[in-house]
């Protein structure tokens, strides 16, 4: 037989194409699904309505300590924050300590007491319309039965010599608020008493003893009047709530709310000057886990539907981690808040500026501070968070998508929140210390498309705002410029410019007949955008 090798040869070569022609089908497909894979779609309805917007993300955010309020500084960044992040209650540490001059004994021991700085502090917050959620402590040195003291300035962490003349001083201090701003206003106020008893460094007695503390402080305040509010324990990681609401149910103690704490990041709970070193925490579920499992405890409790009040609450537990300067952190904080839903009624942010002086002053311009301003009132990543959050109008549309908000308000504005949250923390082995320090380019994820149905024709405003990797990161910029110790005018002033807040692109919209919108941006790990189309 012949082997026919032209006939042989015309074969190999139409199978060839054959293959590559399949290949290359193969391959476009491969490709079309991993391109649509990558488009992730917010997709909602003008008029398909999820209920008023729960806006618990602001109401309230915390400060260092009661004498740092006294600053010009302090009450500038707090006026902003106020006026971009629309926060309406504030809770800091330290109104009873001795910097605030509030208590003494004359000699025979009979108390003494003074408002001259507490005073002008809470007249201020008023006064931009900010109402105090008092947390009640630490110990005035003459009350105190021991001298062991937290921090920089000496907050006295030692139970009451002297329990009736605690419940004597917080009864004159409650009248006093009651005679200065009446009693409709104090009843808004919310009386927190003490902070994170669960810790020896905050709290040198016991539990039980703690829990002895609350039962007079709770006395004396609705002593004053029964409808003022009173809770706690105020406790680190979580703890002692079941304790808590079963301690003032057996003995019949007041209690309108229960607050607690949560981080997200693993190793201790107090570290002031980031020295251990800590790591951001990779459960999906961190510090929200926690929140949903208190609200939990609370509903399975002797006393259900008692308000939950988060009222410490970041990625990280030190004023000395750089997470809380990163473009990272914006993302997180949307992250958790939309994890949590409707399970507390407040999450304080810890805090809203970095003069914050738990260890002292500090002396460099970003050193991982708590903050969502630097000392210098420059504005973070999580700040534009805030502020994007503050934006979004009062009814929330119905939206499956897990990483963003959907709104309207009542003249038809749209505002759409969206993130994306990637923990690109390399793990245990490395501290958020040495990681968040660097330059960390994010990386693609894909295209964001925003697609909203039935919307009124007309002519409408869009405006993109943004902040993510190198826009409105001024970590970056400061970065850039070699993380001087210090910053002078200048150099605030260039930061500032290049994280001002600006939209990052606008255009004018018209709707038709159809009512249909879409648009299509650019996505990488932690940006955040807030897309809003403004009627005419």
């Amino acid at each position: 037989m012949q082997f026919n090798t032209t006939n042989f040869k015309k074969n190999i070569i139409k199978a060839g194409v054959l293959l590559s022609c399949s290949l290359v089908l193969l391959s476009q497909k491969s490709f079309s699904q991993t391109k649509e894979s990558a488009v992730r779609r917010i997709e909602t309805d003008f008029n398909k309505t999820k209920g008023k917007l729960n806006n618990y993300f602001n109401e309230c955010v915390g400060a260092g300590r009661a004498n740092e309020g006294l600053r010009a500084d302090w009450q500038q960044q707090l006026a902003t924050a106020k006026q971009d992040c629309g926060f309406r209650y504030i809770r800091m540490h330290g109104l009873l300590v001795d910097d605030m001059a509030v208590y003494k004994e004359d000699k025979n021991g009979n108390p003494e007491y003074n408002y001259q700085y507490i005073d002008p502090l809470f007249d201020y917050l008023l006064s931009i319309d900010v109402k105090p959620f008092v947390e009640l402590g630490f110990m005035p040195s003459p009350l105190a039965s021991g001298d062991k003291t937290i921090f920089w300035w000496r907050g006295n962490v030692t139970p009451p010599k002297d329990y009736n003349k605690w419940e004597e001083l917080i009864t004159n201090l409650v009248q006093h608020f009651t005679e200065r701003y009446g009693e409709e206003e104090v009843k808004s106020w919310y009386f927190e008493v003490w902070n994170e008893p669960n810790l020896d460094g905050f709290w040198a007695g016991t539990q039980e003893e703690y829990f002895k503390l609350y039962q007079y402080t709770a006395k004396a305040i609705k002593g004053v009047n029964k409808e003022y509010k009173v809770g706690g324990p105020a406790t680190a990681g979580a703890a002692w709530v079941p304790e808590m609401i079963d301690f003032c149910a057996e003995n019949n103690v007041a209690i309108d709310f229960v607050t607690t704490h949560s981080y997200g990041v693993k190793q201790g709970f107090l570290d002031e000057f980031g020295n251990s070193g800590t790591v951001l925490n990779k459960d999906e579920m961190a510090v929200s886990g926690d929140v949903i499992n208190s609200r939990k405890q609370i509903e399975t409790s002797a006393i259900p539907g008692l308000e939950l009040h988060y009222t410490e609450w970041s990625s990280s537990y030190t004023p000395a981690d750089p997470i809380h300067d990163s473009y990272h952190q914006a993302a997180y904080v949307l992250e958790k808040l939309k994890q949590v839903g409707n399970t507390a009624n407040s999450m304080s942010y810890w805090v809203f500026t970095d003069i914050f002086e738990e260890a002292g002053p500090r002396f460099t311009p970003f050193h991982g501070g708590f903050g969502l301003m630097t000392i210098q009132g420059i504005k973070k990543p999580v700040y534009y968070a805030y502020s994007f959050l503050n934006k979004l109008g009062v009814t929330e549309l119905v939206n499956s998508d897990a990483h963003s908000w959907v709104s309207k308000n009542e003249k038809g504005d749209i505002h759409i929140l969206a993130w994306d949250f990637t923990n690109t923390h390399p793990g245990d082995s490395v501290n958020n210390q040495v990681y968040y320090i660097k330059d960390l380019p994010a990386k693609n994820k894909g295209k964001l498309e925003i697609s909203i149905a039935d919307m009124p024709k007309g002519n409408y405003k869009l405006e993109i705002y943004k902040t993510g990797y190198r826009v409105n990161d001024a970590y970056t910029a400061y970065y850039d410029m070699g993380r001087p110790s210090q910053l002078n005018r200048n150099q605030v002033k260039e930061i500032n410019e290049k994280s001002n807040g600006a939209p990052v692109y606008t255009e004018e919209i018209k709707i038709g007949k159809n009512g249909s919108f879409s648009k299509q941006l650019d996505l990488r790990e932690n940006d955040v955008f807030l897309i809003c189309l403004k009627r005419k």
